[in-house]
């Protein structure tokens, strides 16, 4: 007698969250025990008994395998739960933290080690640019080119730093420059950061050939306005307070130069363009004009189309 073979799963653990089947075979062929041998054709009553009984055993254990249920083991438990979700921690975004734009452009005017460790955390940042106020924008690039330095501009270029006119005149690469002027003349005339000239760049780099170049070229230089004196200056100075009483307005004596600040900004020299009118650096098309009276100013008012922005003391 001999039963048939029967087949039955058996989960194991695979990769977690990917759990394998693996089929097996139970196996219960027994062969008769009431033959001894083909030529024993009468069994023995003892043997009998005490073999019929392991059959018996046998059949059952057999039955009740085939019969149990099939069941899926439990993914396992990772070894390693996930951490808690870190806090959000991205100021500005989707933009760039505008205060890192500030600090980077500020930095690259003379401080190369604090350029290098802010463009290995963020090398983005070698193309930043920030608004010092009144739209004089400057470029990180721009503050190493315009004082000369050319190792943070170089830094800044192997970052990914788009390569400007002023940079290149600063770093002496006059084939560029006259390429650019060549292809573009206008620029001859464009002001870089603060209105800075082309010409104070290649001065700013030192490389002769380059002065010599762009010192040849109409309009890449342009006299410089001549500084208030102190006296000129005095009927200005103070802190007006802005008519819709925000923040005040300070006008002050900054290293002999007549400044504008809003209280906690950045100074911002005044060119003088007529009689109590001046404009911000960078900024030409922004009119500042004061009302004077007794040797005093009273009142100024800030203005670029439709911006307008007056206050008083």
């Amino acid at each position: 007698m001999t039963t048939g073979a029967r087949k039955v799963v058996v989960h194991t653990a695979g990769h977690p969250g990917f759990p394998a089947k693996k089929w097996g075979v139970v196996t219960n062929a027994i062969r008769d025990p009431c033959y001894n041998s083909v030529m024993d054709t009468t069994p023995h009553r003892r043997a009998f008994l005490q073999q019929s009984g392991l059959v018996v055993i046998g059949v059952a254990a057999g039955s009740a395998l085939a019969q149990a249920p099939e069941t899926s083991a439990s993914p396992a438990t990772p070894a390693n739960p996930a951490a808690p979700a870190k806090p959000s921690s991205w100021p500005g975004f989707p933009q760039q933290d505008p205060a890192l734009a500030r600090e980077i452009v500020g930095a690259s005017h003379r401080n190369f080690e604090r350029v290098k460790a802010l463009l290995k955390a963020h090398p983005a940042l070698a193309n930043a640019a920030y608004d010092w106020g009144f739209g004089d924008w400057e470029t990180a690039l721009g503050a190493a080119s315009h004082v000369g330095n050319p190792e943070i501009a170089g830094l800044l270029l192997d970052h990914g730093a788009r390569l400007d006119i002023f940079a290149a005149t600063m770093l002496g690469m006059t084939d560029a420059v006259k390429a650019m002027l060549t292809a573009r003349p206008a620029l001859a005339r464009v002001g870089g950061p603060h209105g800075i000239t082309l010409l104070a760049h290649a001065k700013a780099g030192g490389h002769a050939a380059t002065i010599e170049f762009v010192k040849s070229v109409d309009g890449t230089s342009a006299t410089p306005a001549t500084p208030l004196t102190p006296d000129e200056m005095k009927p200005y100075l103070g802190t007006f307070t802005r008519d819709d009483l925000s923040q005040g307005i300070i006008i002050a004596d900054s290293r002999g130069r007549l400044t504008i600040k809003e209280e906690g900004g950045s100074d911002r020299i005044l060119t003088r363009t007529g009689e109590h009118t001046f404009h911000p650096a960078g900024a030409p098309n922004v009119r500042i004009a004061f009302t004077v009276q007794d040797g005093r100013a009273s009142r100024l008012e800030l203005s670029e189309e439709s911006w307008f922005v007056s206050a008083t003391r």
